[in-house]
Protein backbone atom coordinates (compact mmCIF):
# COMPACT_ATOMS: atom_id res chain seq x y z
CA UNK A 1 0.00 0.00 0.00
CA UNK A 2 1.13 3.76 -0.88
CA UNK A 3 1.47 6.43 1.87
CA UNK A 4 2.00 9.77 2.43
CA UNK A 5 4.47 10.91 6.04
CA UNK A 6 4.55 14.45 6.48
CA UNK A 7 7.04 15.12 10.16
CA UNK A 8 9.94 12.63 9.84
CA UNK A 9 11.12 13.31 13.78
CA UNK A 10 11.36 11.09 16.34
CA UNK A 11 7.89 9.07 15.52
CA UNK A 12 7.13 9.52 12.47
CA UNK A 13 10.51 8.65 10.83
CA UNK A 14 10.13 5.46 12.67
CA UNK A 15 6.85 4.79 10.93
CA UNK A 16 7.72 5.29 8.05
CA UNK A 17 11.03 2.96 8.27
CA UNK A 18 8.78 0.43 10.18
CA UNK A 19 6.12 0.69 6.59
CA UNK A 20 8.52 0.07 4.13
CA UNK A 21 9.70 -2.84 6.67
CA UNK A 22 6.33 -4.26 6.06
CA UNK A 23 6.25 -3.62 2.07
CA UNK A 24 4.76 -0.43 2.20
CA UNK A 25 5.20 2.08 -0.11
CA UNK A 26 6.15 5.40 1.52
CA UNK A 27 6.36 8.91 -0.06
CA UNK A 28 8.07 11.26 3.34
CA UNK A 29 8.34 14.77 3.53
CA UNK A 30 10.22 17.10 6.48
CA UNK A 31 10.04 20.60 6.26
CA UNK A 32 13.91 19.76 6.88
CA UNK A 33 15.29 18.45 3.31
CA UNK A 34 18.52 16.72 5.17
CA UNK A 35 15.76 14.62 7.64
CA UNK A 36 13.78 13.77 4.75
CA UNK A 37 16.58 11.89 3.32
CA UNK A 38 18.30 10.33 5.94
CA UNK A 39 14.64 8.53 6.38
CA UNK A 40 14.32 7.31 3.07
CA UNK A 41 17.91 6.29 2.84
CA UNK A 42 16.98 3.92 6.07
CA UNK A 43 13.87 2.53 4.29
CA UNK A 44 13.90 -0.74 2.91
CA UNK A 45 14.09 -1.78 -0.61
CA UNK A 46 13.62 1.71 -2.03
CA UNK A 47 9.91 1.78 -0.59
CA UNK A 48 10.70 5.80 0.38
CA UNK A 49 10.14 8.04 -1.85
CA UNK A 50 11.07 12.07 -0.99
CA UNK A 51 8.89 14.71 -1.07
CA UNK A 52 9.49 18.22 -1.25
CA UNK A 53 6.12 19.47 0.07
CA UNK A 54 2.13 18.64 0.59
CA UNK A 55 1.79 19.93 -3.12
CA UNK A 56 4.64 17.20 -4.09
CA UNK A 57 3.66 14.98 -2.19
CA UNK A 58 0.19 14.65 -3.26
CA UNK A 59 1.07 14.39 -7.17
CA UNK A 60 3.59 11.53 -5.65
CA UNK A 61 0.47 9.79 -4.65
CA UNK A 62 -1.55 7.17 -7.03
CA UNK A 63 -4.99 6.37 -7.26
CA UNK A 64 -7.15 6.48 -3.30
CA UNK A 65 -4.89 8.99 -1.53
CA UNK A 66 -3.48 8.60 1.93
CA UNK A 67 -1.48 10.85 3.65
CA UNK A 68 -0.21 10.99 7.68
CA UNK A 69 0.70 13.47 9.56
CA UNK A 70 2.72 13.11 12.40
CA UNK A 71 3.33 16.53 14.01
CA UNK A 72 3.02 18.67 16.62
CA UNK A 73 -0.55 19.23 17.71
CA UNK A 74 -1.57 23.05 17.13
CA UNK A 75 -1.09 25.84 14.88
CA UNK A 76 1.21 23.40 12.46
CA UNK A 77 -1.02 20.45 12.74
CA UNK A 78 -3.66 23.00 11.74
CA UNK A 79 -2.03 24.19 8.73
CA UNK A 80 -1.32 20.95 7.02
CA UNK A 81 -4.83 19.91 7.34
CA UNK A 82 -6.40 22.79 6.13
CA UNK A 83 -3.23 22.96 3.14
CA UNK A 84 -4.41 18.90 2.38
CA UNK A 85 -8.15 20.00 2.12
CA UNK A 86 -7.41 21.78 -1.31
CA UNK A 87 -5.23 19.11 -3.01
CA UNK A 88 -6.74 15.63 -2.29
CA UNK A 89 -10.02 14.68 -3.83
CA UNK A 90 -13.35 12.81 -2.75
CA UNK A 91 -12.67 9.34 -0.91
CA UNK A 92 -8.55 10.39 -0.25
CA UNK A 93 -8.33 9.98 3.64
CA UNK A 94 -5.88 12.39 6.01
CA UNK A 95 -4.59 11.00 9.29
CA UNK A 96 -3.55 12.38 12.14
CA UNK A 97 -1.03 10.33 14.43
CA UNK A 98 0.08 13.31 16.66
CA UNK A 99 -1.30 14.28 20.00
CA UNK A 100 -4.53 16.65 19.24
CA UNK A 101 -7.10 17.50 20.87
CA UNK A 102 -10.38 15.34 19.80
CA UNK A 103 -12.70 18.26 19.85
CA UNK A 104 -10.08 19.84 17.19
CA UNK A 105 -10.51 16.27 15.02
CA UNK A 106 -14.33 16.52 15.70
CA UNK A 107 -14.19 19.77 13.70
CA UNK A 108 -11.68 18.86 10.57
CA UNK A 109 -13.67 15.77 10.24
CA UNK A 110 -16.61 17.82 9.59
CA UNK A 111 -14.80 20.26 7.48
CA UNK A 112 -13.17 17.98 5.48
CA UNK A 113 -15.90 15.30 5.02
CA UNK A 114 -17.66 18.27 3.06
CA UNK A 115 -15.34 18.06 0.31
CA UNK A 116 -15.41 14.27 0.65
CA UNK A 117 -12.28 13.37 2.02
CA UNK A 118 -12.16 11.79 4.88
CA UNK A 119 -10.20 12.21 8.52
CA UNK A 120 -8.78 9.39 10.91
CA UNK A 121 -7.22 10.59 14.30
CA UNK A 122 -4.98 7.80 15.78
CA UNK A 123 -3.61 8.01 18.96
CA UNK A 124 -0.34 6.55 18.50
CA UNK A 125 1.62 5.22 21.47
CA UNK A 126 5.51 3.61 21.73
CA UNK A 127 7.44 6.74 21.44
CA UNK A 128 11.24 6.13 20.34
CA UNK A 129 10.62 2.34 20.30
CA UNK A 130 8.09 1.86 18.12
CA UNK A 131 10.13 0.97 15.32
CA UNK A 132 10.92 -2.23 16.82
CA UNK A 133 8.12 -2.89 19.44
CA UNK A 134 5.57 -1.54 17.31
CA UNK A 135 2.56 1.19 18.08
CA UNK A 136 -0.07 0.66 20.15
CA UNK A 137 -2.62 2.59 18.24
CA UNK A 138 -6.62 4.32 19.15
CA UNK A 139 -8.39 5.43 16.19
CA UNK A 140 -11.50 6.90 15.23
CA UNK A 141 -12.80 7.80 11.81
CA UNK A 142 -15.57 6.16 9.43
CA UNK A 143 -15.67 2.67 9.28
CA UNK A 144 -15.14 2.84 5.31
CA UNK A 145 -12.15 5.27 5.58
CA UNK A 146 -10.08 2.73 8.66
CA UNK A 147 -11.04 -0.77 6.81
CA UNK A 148 -8.82 0.95 3.73
CA UNK A 149 -5.78 1.89 6.07
CA UNK A 150 -6.23 -1.36 8.14
CA UNK A 151 -3.53 -3.00 6.29
CA UNK A 152 -0.96 0.08 7.55
CA UNK A 153 -2.31 -0.41 10.60
CA UNK A 154 -1.49 -3.74 11.09
CA UNK A 155 2.15 -3.28 9.79
CA UNK A 156 2.58 -0.60 12.97
CA UNK A 157 1.00 -2.51 15.53
CA UNK A 158 2.97 -4.75 17.33
CA UNK A 159 0.93 -7.87 17.34
CA UNK A 160 -0.13 -10.31 19.95
CA UNK A 161 3.81 -11.09 20.81
CA UNK A 162 4.31 -13.29 24.17
CA UNK A 163 1.39 -11.46 26.34
CA UNK A 164 -0.53 -14.27 27.68
CA UNK A 165 -4.31 -13.86 25.81
CA UNK A 166 -6.88 -12.40 28.36
CA UNK A 167 -9.30 -15.30 29.61
CA UNK A 168 -12.68 -14.75 28.10
CA UNK A 169 -12.31 -12.77 24.67
CA UNK A 170 -13.03 -15.89 22.94
CA UNK A 171 -16.39 -14.43 23.39
CA UNK A 172 -18.44 -12.72 20.47
CA UNK A 173 -17.88 -8.75 20.92
CA UNK A 174 -14.82 -8.19 21.45
CA UNK A 175 -12.90 -6.62 18.52
CA UNK A 176 -9.62 -9.42 17.47
CA UNK A 177 -7.60 -5.75 16.24
CA UNK A 178 -6.81 -5.01 20.30
CA UNK A 179 -5.19 -8.07 21.30
CA UNK A 180 -2.82 -7.02 18.07
CA UNK A 181 -1.96 -3.57 19.55
CA UNK A 182 -4.71 -1.12 17.68
CA UNK A 183 -8.65 -0.60 18.16
CA UNK A 184 -10.99 1.37 15.88
CA UNK A 185 -12.65 3.02 18.96
CA UNK A 186 -15.41 5.20 17.10
CA UNK A 187 -16.19 8.09 14.89
CA UNK A 188 -13.46 11.20 14.43
CA UNK A 189 -12.33 12.48 17.72
CA UNK A 190 -12.57 9.09 19.34
CA UNK A 191 -9.09 7.84 19.00
CA UNK A 192 -7.37 10.96 20.31
CA UNK A 193 -9.86 11.10 22.98
CA UNK A 194 -8.71 7.95 24.33
CA UNK A 195 -5.17 8.24 23.86
CA UNK A 196 -5.62 11.54 25.56
CA UNK A 197 -6.87 9.73 28.87
CA UNK A 198 -3.93 7.31 28.30
CA UNK A 199 -1.67 9.91 29.09
CA UNK A 200 -3.15 11.23 32.01
CA UNK A 201 -3.41 7.82 33.19
CA UNK A 202 0.48 7.81 32.31
CA UNK A 203 0.94 10.82 34.43
CA UNK A 204 -0.47 9.36 37.77
CA UNK A 205 1.20 5.99 37.60
CA UNK A 206 4.49 8.25 36.85
CA UNK A 207 3.96 9.53 39.96
CA UNK A 208 3.40 7.31 42.04
CA UNK A 209 6.54 5.60 40.65
CA UNK A 210 8.52 8.66 41.54
CA UNK A 211 7.26 9.49 45.12
CA UNK A 212 7.75 6.23 46.05
CA UNK A 213 11.48 6.27 45.00
CA UNK A 214 11.69 9.52 46.84
CA UNK A 215 10.05 8.59 50.02
CA UNK A 216 12.71 5.08 50.07
CA UNK A 217 16.07 7.74 48.95
CA UNK A 218 15.06 9.97 51.80
CA UNK A 219 15.00 7.23 54.33
CA UNK A 220 18.60 8.21 55.29
CA UNK A 221 16.89 11.63 56.45
CA UNK A 222 18.97 13.21 59.49
CA UNK A 223 15.69 13.84 60.86
CA UNK A 224 14.37 10.46 61.42
CA UNK A 225 16.09 9.11 64.24
CA UNK A 226 19.69 7.05 63.83
CA UNK A 227 18.03 3.69 64.16
CA UNK A 228 15.27 4.14 61.72
CA UNK A 229 17.44 5.20 59.06
CA UNK A 230 18.04 3.00 55.83
CA UNK A 231 20.70 3.55 53.12
CA UNK A 232 18.52 1.42 50.58
CA UNK A 233 19.83 0.87 46.37
CA UNK A 234 17.39 2.59 44.61
CA UNK A 235 18.89 0.39 41.59
CA UNK A 236 18.68 -2.81 43.35
CA UNK A 237 15.03 -2.36 44.72
CA UNK A 238 13.72 -1.23 41.07
CA UNK A 239 14.84 -4.26 39.47
CA UNK A 240 13.80 -6.42 42.50
CA UNK A 241 10.35 -5.10 41.92
CA UNK A 242 10.38 -6.03 37.81
CA UNK A 243 10.54 -9.39 38.79
CA UNK A 244 7.02 -10.65 39.90
CA UNK A 245 5.55 -7.86 41.55
CA UNK A 246 2.55 -6.42 41.25
CA UNK A 247 4.24 -3.09 40.19
CA UNK A 248 5.82 -4.17 37.57
CA UNK A 249 6.01 -2.63 34.14
CA UNK A 250 7.42 -0.96 30.81
CA UNK A 251 7.69 2.23 33.46
CA UNK A 252 9.18 0.16 35.87
CA UNK A 253 11.43 -1.47 33.48
CA UNK A 254 12.81 2.34 32.09
CA UNK A 255 13.24 3.65 35.75
CA UNK A 256 15.24 0.28 36.39
CA UNK A 257 17.39 1.19 33.41
CA UNK A 258 17.57 4.81 34.28
CA UNK A 259 18.66 4.28 38.14
CA UNK A 260 21.35 1.52 37.05
CA UNK A 261 23.06 4.31 34.41
CA UNK A 262 23.17 6.37 37.06
CA UNK A 263 21.79 6.13 40.55
CA UNK A 264 21.43 9.51 41.81
CA UNK A 265 19.99 10.75 38.11
CA UNK A 266 22.22 13.30 38.30
CA UNK A 267 21.76 13.60 34.97
CA UNK A 268 18.57 14.84 34.79
CA UNK A 269 17.29 18.37 36.27
CA UNK A 270 14.02 17.54 36.85
CA UNK A 271 12.02 20.05 35.18
CA UNK A 272 9.14 17.72 34.17
CA UNK A 273 6.95 19.04 30.82
CA UNK A 274 3.45 18.59 30.23
CA UNK A 275 2.82 17.85 26.33
CA UNK A 276 -1.09 19.02 26.99
CA UNK A 277 -2.64 15.57 27.51
CA UNK A 278 -3.22 16.29 31.47
CA UNK A 279 -4.76 19.42 30.92
CA UNK A 280 -7.34 17.67 28.33
CA UNK A 281 -7.84 14.77 30.19
CA UNK A 282 -9.06 17.20 33.80
CA UNK A 283 -11.01 19.36 31.44
CA UNK A 284 -12.84 16.66 30.03
CA UNK A 285 -13.40 15.04 33.44
CA UNK A 286 -14.64 18.42 34.38
CA UNK A 287 -17.02 18.31 31.90
CA UNK A 288 -18.25 15.15 33.03
CA UNK A 289 -18.57 16.00 36.58
CA UNK A 290 -15.88 12.88 37.42
CA UNK A 291 -13.15 13.25 39.98
CA UNK A 292 -10.00 12.40 39.23
CA UNK A 293 -7.74 13.55 41.74
CA UNK A 294 -4.60 11.43 41.17
CA UNK A 295 -4.47 12.87 37.60
CA UNK A 296 -4.97 16.57 38.63
CA UNK A 297 -1.92 16.29 41.26
CA UNK A 298 -0.01 14.99 38.72
CA UNK A 299 -0.08 17.38 37.05
CA UNK A 300 0.27 20.34 39.60
CA UNK A 301 3.28 18.31 40.25
CA UNK A 302 4.61 18.81 36.95
CA UNK A 303 4.13 22.78 37.36
CA UNK A 304 6.07 22.83 40.70
CA UNK A 305 8.52 20.76 39.24
CA UNK A 306 9.68 23.65 37.10
CA UNK A 307 10.37 25.79 39.91
CA UNK A 308 12.81 23.57 41.92
CA UNK A 309 12.71 19.86 41.88
CA UNK A 310 13.71 17.03 44.08
CA UNK A 311 14.71 13.11 43.03
CA UNK A 312 10.69 12.63 42.56
CA UNK A 313 10.63 15.04 39.35
CA UNK A 314 14.44 13.72 38.20
CA UNK A 315 12.57 9.82 38.37
CA UNK A 316 9.61 11.63 35.69
CA UNK A 317 12.46 12.95 33.70
CA UNK A 318 14.12 9.94 33.21
CA UNK A 319 11.20 7.82 32.68
CA UNK A 320 9.65 10.57 30.09
CA UNK A 321 13.05 10.09 28.40
CA UNK A 322 13.40 6.04 28.56
CA UNK A 323 9.67 5.95 26.44
CA UNK A 324 9.65 9.02 24.46
CA UNK A 325 13.10 10.56 24.18
CA UNK A 326 11.57 13.52 25.80
CA UNK A 327 14.57 16.04 26.79
CA UNK A 328 14.00 18.60 29.67
CA UNK A 329 12.77 22.14 28.98
CA UNK A 330 10.57 21.49 26.60
CA UNK A 331 6.88 20.82 25.35
CA UNK A 332 7.05 17.23 24.04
Amino acid sequence: MQIGIVGLGKMGGNISIRLTRHGHDVVAFDRDPAVTAKICAQGKDNRCTPATGLKDMVGKLAGRKVIWLMLPAGEVTEEAVQELGTLMDKGDIVIDGGNSFYKDDIRRAEQLMKKGIHYVDVGTSGGVWGLERGYCMMYGGTKDATDYIDPILSALAPGIGDIPRTPGRDKPGFDPRAEQGYLHCGPAGSGHFVKMVHNGIEYGIMQAFAEGFDVMKSKNSTDLPEDQRFELNMPDIAEVWRRGSVVSSWLLDLSASALAGNPDLSNYKGDVADSGEGRWTIEAAIEEAVPVPVITASLFTRFRSRTGNNFAEKMLSAMRFGFGGHIEGTNN
